[in-house]
């Protein structure tokens, strides 16, 4: 992992309280440890984990991100009902979803105007508005 900092990975578990086991501590590094933030799936970070010559199975992904989700580390923006993406960037913004390359990438939020939302239902306040534009390259 070189070329990361995984002094910033523990400090990013230790901030929301998780115990900063050597899995979690790998994948953090990999998502945080050089301070860019990123969007992933969880078969990306396999993958990037899998290069980086840390041994963890697809399921233990899957497992830590849902965690570092709940912890409130990382933002599930969920894609076509089926397809997850982990963002590391907390502030509230929208997306771009390329379908050509099912990437993930910021929009930018300055541009974004929500003027009104609907009530929620009684019983429900709203938790969070996920805004994701979906995007066709021209050809």
């Amino acid at each position: 992992m070189a070329d990361l900092d995984e002094h910033r990975g523990t400090e990013w578990l230790a901030g929301a309280g998780l115990r900063p086991t050597r899995q979690r501590v790998a994948l953090a590094t990999l998502l945080v440890g050089d301070g860019e933030d990123r969007h992933v799936t969880a078969e990306g970070l396999f993958d990037a984990a899998a290069r980086a010559g840390v041994r963890v199975s697809l399921a233990t992904v899957y497992n830590t991100l849902r965690a570092f989700s709940e912890a409130g580390l990382l933002r599930e923006i969920t894609v076509d009902g089926s397809k997850s993406y982990f963002d590391t960037n907390m502030t509230d913004h929208p997306h771009f979803y390329w379908e050509d390359s099912a990437t993930l990438t910021d929009a930018p939020a300055q541009e974004l105007k929500i003027l009104r939302l609907p009530n929620a239902p009684r019983g429900a306040t709203i938790a969070a508005v996920d805004v994701v534009i979906r995007l066709r390259r021209n050809h």
